[in-house]
């Protein structure tokens, strides 16, 4: 009697927990799955990045407009749920994503080794090239890296430029800034002396800068610069679906669109 009641106890128990294992089997989702259900797509950006991402007035209400934008109403538009764009500093945009705040983060993000090890990438979305803004009397000044030697050169904090220039600009003074706007301002006031950053970005600081310039400097070893979204390691379906998506707006050359649509509104600065 007392051997059955020990074999009954131990059933009770293995059952309980076969039970509690396919429950936990039945109630994970998938990142996709997951979003679905709630029905909006979070996508965390900086939004002081024209022309990728920038506030601008719009029927005189302020705004989060640019190319990556559109970009994520795209994705929002084809998995069948609303966009929510969460903005903040640039360098907390991945760790919005690494704790779950965020599904996704469309920011100018370029693809690096790095960030590989963290986060899952989609196939890239746009090719930037990375350039030397100057004043536009300083030009012919910086035409070499060495010129830029004891220079302050300012960069966005947590961005591949960043990391390229202390890997490889370690001679110039570099100045970590957390606003891309703020990088321009010192700019033109003389706090540093140069800023390294996409060349899309430069256009547009330009546009509205007549007194900046690109520098003839060009960079031997080209810093990481496929402009890809990143999401939370092992997506699985939902990179699938991301990639499936991207796939058709490049063969279609929409992000192109996107560009010049971003371009028709004024950058503030």
């Amino acid at each position: 009697m007392k051997l059955k009641k020990i074999f009954f106890a131990a059933t009770l128990l293995f059952t309980g927990l076969s039970l509690a294992a396919c429950s936990s089997a039945k109630t994970e989702q998938s990142p996709l799955d997951k979003i679905k259900e709630k029905g909006t797509l979070v996508v965390a950006t900086s939004p002081d990045y024209a022309p990728f991402e920038f506030q601008t007035l719009v029927d005189g209400k302020n705004e989060v407009v640019g190319s990556d934008i559109l970009l994520a109403q795209k994705l929002a538009d084809e998995l069948g749920v609303e966009l929510e764009i969460s903005t903040m500093n640039f360098d907390n945009v991945l760790n919005s994503v690494q704790n779950g705040k965020a599904d996704l983060a469309i920011a100018g993000l370029s693809i690096s080794p790095e960030r590989e090890k963290v986060f899952d990438f989609s196939d890239p979305y746009y090719q930037d090239g990375n350039v030397l803004l100057v004043q536009k009397g300083d030009v012919a000044k910086y035409a070499k890296v060495a010129d830029l030697d004891n220079a302050d050169l300012a960069v966005q904090k947590g961005t591949t430029q960043e990391t390229y220039a202390r890997a490889n600009l370690s001679n110039a003074n570099i100045v970590s800034l957390t606003l891309m706007g703020e990088a321009v301002n010192q700019l033109k006031n003389g706090q540093v002396k140069a800023i390294i950053l996409d060349s899309s970005v430069a256009s547009g600081y330009m546009s509205q800068n007549p007194d900046l310039a690109l520098a003839e400097l060009t960079f031997e070893a080209e810093p990481e610069n496929a402009k890809a979204i990143a999401m939370a390691k092992d997506s699985g379906e939902l990179k699938k679906e991301i990639n499936k998506i991207i796939g058709k707006i490049v063969e279609n050359d929409d992000y192109k669109s996107y560009l010049e649509e971003a371009a028709k509104y004024t950058v503030v600065e």
